[in-house]
């Protein structure tokens, strides 16, 4: 696993994640997946989608996640 991809949910992340959070997070998972930091001219159009479907695929994902119990925890910190 990607030590610099963290998770992109509450209650770990105080709010949701930002576009930037998730797009980096895709990229750190191209990079990993493709063994390159920067992909070289002939690849960087594949790279570049690649990063693009991710990200697009972790927001759906968050965005459908219905995370339990985080009301309960909520109202243990307002006491």
């Amino acid at each position: 696993m990607c030590r610099s991809i963290k998770t992109l949910r509450p209650p770990v992340l105080p709010e949701e994640a930002t576009e930037e959070e998730i797009r980096a997070a895709a990229l750190q998972y191209v990079r990993k997946v493709s063994g390159f930091r920067a992909p070289a001219a002939h690849n960087k159009e594949v790279f570049d989608r690649a990063v693009d479907v991710i990200a697009q695929a972790t927001a759906d994902l968050l965005d459908g996640l219905e995370v339990r119990g985080q009301g309960r925890q909520l109202a243990q910190e307002a006491v």
